[in-house]
């Protein structure tokens, strides 16, 4: 769960226990903020089951990959289900309104309520957008090119100033720079959220996202509103590879169901900055999970019974936010390199690493859900209320405005017992769709079946330790 939020403790207690509820913790409209607990209840059976399950689920997976003929699975992958066709006529209609709406959070961040709880701002870019956005993303395709607030206005200025950027030939700057402005932005944004003392502060928030959105735009004037899309704007960028992962497809026009992950298979190798942006993507919210847990906290002599708040951590925070992506990076490219020498190929590390990572997005999107299920049951239902008075005043605009949030959707012995499950359901389907998808890339890379297979198994057994990391975040007790 984010930073922001506060979460509880997880017990390891045998035998079936009932679950208890967390309290949410109470909001202060200038310090620590936020919401709902993601980790709020007693396992129902030691935790050692969960984790063995779910590295064995992991590991079977591999076997079972290993034995099967390529053919048969290839058929798998390439099977699709054509739907309907739609063009993009409105697409410059809907991202007017988007960045229109975009606009209005921002004065209402300004000029609103100082609550993040009652501010719409926050709970639109926090809960709305990074949370309830990529899951979409990930289940539904590319909704963000119809809802990205810079597309419409661009369109717009360009019609009227008759500017010919887009047709213009790419920038020999940004093709140089690769992805490294997009992760450079986007570690930016992870600091933000997870080490800033107040992200959910909605002044603060509306300054942040207000000028970014204006330095994006001219930076969209000065290299090409598709150049500065495909390699400088982060949220287009990591929406662009997380919809990679989804069932629902678009090709010339037409939508067409397919096997998640299907489309992964068919990406082209990712540069050596690419390959960062994805591991950053991944290494940033499993840090957020890690970053209040009694263990981290402990090796920096921090006492987590008394939390001594954002502030008094932001230089532990930015350690461990690098460290972090340090480690993971590291850990990947070693089980690529021994992999490859497994395989015995001559296949350049570069193409290798560029091509596997893309196995990340399964596990990346996976931990997305997991960390922010419970801030969409509980946050999404104050920004049903916070959006019906945007700016504080009484309004009742969409008739939501006194409803009240039943934050009882995350506490209790039953919701605890589907909350865990779907969480660890979701890590550990996330690993095994990520070895799936592995093994395919893999065949690209070694055409004979053995030879994949014995390339794959570092990085198997980095899923597997993934996975137990995953399952014993959810359960380790947690701070704040």
């Amino acid at each position: 769960m984010s930073g922001r939020t506060e979460g509880g403790v997880k017990d390891r207690g045998a035998g079936v226990i009932l679950a208890l509820a967390v309290a949410l913790t109470s909001l202060l409209p200038t310090s620590a903020f936020a919401h709902a607990s993601d980790r709020g209840h007693v396992l129902l059976l030691p935790t050692g089951y969960y984790i063995a399950g779910g590295a064995l689920a992991v590991a079977l997976s591999f076997l079972v990959l290993a034995l099967l003929p390529p053919a048969s699975l290839d058929r798998f992958w390439r099977r699709r289900l054509p739907l309907f066709t739609f063009g993009d006529a409105s697409r410059t209609i809907i991202s007017l309104i988007s960045f229109a709406g975009f606009a209005l959070l921002v004065v209402a961040g300004l000029v609103g309520s100082r609550d993040p709880l009652s501010n719409p701002l926050p709970l639109v870019i926090w809960t709305l957008l990074w949370a309830g956005l990529t899951l979409l993303q990930g289940v539904f395709g590319d909704l963000w090119s119809w809802l990205n607030p810079w597309y419409g206005p661009w369109r717009v200025l360009s019609r009227l100033v008759g500017s010919r950027r887009a047709e213009a030939p790419p920038s020999r700057l940004l093709n140089w720079l690769g992805y490294w402005p997009a992760f450079a932005l986007f570690f930016a944004f992870a600091w933000f959220e997870l080490i800033d003392p107040a992200p959910d502060d909605p002044a603060r928030l509306a300054f942040a996202a207000g000028t970014y959105w204006l330095a994006s735009f001219v930076a969209m004037l000065l290299f090409g509103y598709d150049d500065w899309s495909r390699r400088g704007e982060f949220l287009t960028v990591f929406f662009a590879m997380v919809t990679r992962f989804a069932p629902v497809g678009r090709l010339d026009g037409r939508l067409s169901l397919c096997w998640p992950g299907a489309k992964l298979l068919a990406a082209a190798p990712l540069p050596l900055s690419g390959t960062a942006f994805l591991l950053l993507a991944l290494s940033s919210v499993s840090f957020d999970g890690l970053s209040k847990t009694f263990f981290w906290l402990g090796l920096f002599g921090v006492n987590p019974l008394e939390y001594p708040g954002r502030t008094a951590l932001i230089g532990v925070g930015s350690f461990g936010l690098v460290l972090t992506f340090v480690l993971l990076a590291a850990v990947f490219a070693l089980a690529v390199f021994l992999g490859q020498r497994l395989a015995g190929d001559a296949q350049s590390f570069a193409k290798a690493a560029g091509l596997l990572v893309w196995s990340i997005v399964p596990i990346a999107l996976a931990y997305h859900i997991a960390h922010y299920l419970t801030v969409l049951l509980v946050d999404g239902q104050y920004t049903l209320v916070a959006l019906s008075d945007p700016f504080g005043l009484g309004w009742n605009l969409f008739g939501t405005a006194d409803r009240m949030v039943e934050a009882g959707v995350v506490a209790g012995a039953q919701s605890a017992w589907w909350l865990w499950n779907i969480q660890a359901g979701v890590i550990i389907a996330g690993h095994v769709l990520a070895v799936l998808v592995a093994h395919g890339l893999a065949w690209r890379l070694h055409p004979q079946p053995s030879r994949a297979a014995l390339s794959q198994l570092p990085l198997t057994f980095l899923m597997i330790a993934y996975t137990i990391f995953g399952l014993w975040l959810l359960a380790t007790p947690t701070a704040g």
